[in-house]
């Protein structure tokens, strides 16, 4: 578990890294030119390591229903909120986009007990508490929310993440992170191909040019870290765990954006050191409430 915590940690540095890379590569090139892209990227970089590191039998031995699951997490979780989620960055104007995203945990703490069985104790709710002030500090949730469009898909896309990790999970007792990860990404691939061509997006395709490909390339490459440290982290990790320390992904943008020159207000400080505080203490608690019976997932 403790090496799966490293892992999902990464995650969340790579997660921080991306929202502020992706924030600029989806106003150079078309949300959904840009998501297909990239997730065909990764799931070329992921076949080609499930080659190099001998994984290559573990995906001939799958069986119809493994094959379904993938089906339906490349469905769920590689295809239709990519392409919601993009096409809500490019709409939306407000904070709510970014703490949006990150709203994932929550919808992952109400859901695990029903779908999981995952404990959830009281105790946790302090690190819970610490993590919404923080979200609602960091990005100034004050009531005055501008809620357009792109929001709305932005928390549709957030919600079936959610659910995909949900299904990530169960899946995740009997196939490897890496397997996992590249059926997400492959199937999600060919739905957003399907999806192209429905709504003729071919031609955006050949207009592209060197600095438009770099962008999808960079986003291409910290996806690819992203997928192979969140799934191969949440095999042995609880995914209510998981979805919180994610949450430090919106800490680190906004690190990232303050090391630009980005002025943050003092509230806003406080929201990050209370994300941070928050991930701690939901850490320290679950070690101490013993997550191998209390967090035990039940197949």
């Amino acid at each position: 578990m403790r090496k799966g915590i490293i892992l999902i940690f990464c995650t969340a540095i790579i997660s921080g890294v991306s929202i502020f890379v992706n924030q600029y590569g989806v106003k150079v090139v078309n949300s959904y030119v840009f998501t297909g892209l990239k997730n065909i990227v990764v799931a070329a970089l992921l076949f080609g390591l499930i080659i190099v590191i001998k994984k290559w039998p573990e995906l001939k031995k799958l069986q119809k229903k493994d094959w379904l699951n993938l089906v339906i997490i490349g469905l769920v979780g590689g295809s239709v909120p990519f392409l919601m989620f993009f096409k809500g960055l490019s709409l939306s104007t407000g904070p709510e986009a970014a703490y949006l995203h990150k709203f994932m945990f929550v919808f992952v703490l109400l859901l695990a007990p029903l779908f999981l069985k995952e404990k959830f104790k009281w105790q946790y709710s302090i690190g819970f508490l610490f993590l919404i002030i923080g979200s609602m500090l960091l990005y100034k949730i004050n009531g005055a929310i501008n809620w357009n469009h792109g929001d709305t898909l932005i928390l549709g896309a957030t919600f079936l993440w959610a659910i995909e990790n949900m299904i990530s999970k169960k899946v995740l007792h009997k196939l490897s992170g890496t397997i996992v990860g590249w059926g997400r990404m492959f199937f999600g691939s060919l739905f957003i191909i399907i999806f192209w061509a429905y709504t003729n997006q071919f031609y955006s395709l050949l207009t592209l040019n060197l600095q438009q490909m770099n962008w999808v390339l960079i986003s291409g490459i910290l996806l690819f870290g992203y997928v192979l440290t969140w799934y191969n982290g949440l095999k042995t990790v609880p995914v209510s765990l998981a979805a919180s320390i994610l949450a430090l992904g919106a800490p680190i943008t906004s690190l990232l954006e303050i090391a630009q020159g980005k002025v943050y207000a003092v509230n806003q400080i406080y929201g990050i050191i209370f994300m941070f505080l928050g991930i701690i203490v939901y850490i320290i608690l679950v070690k101490q409430c013993s997550p191998s019976k209390t967090l035990a997932v039940t197949q």
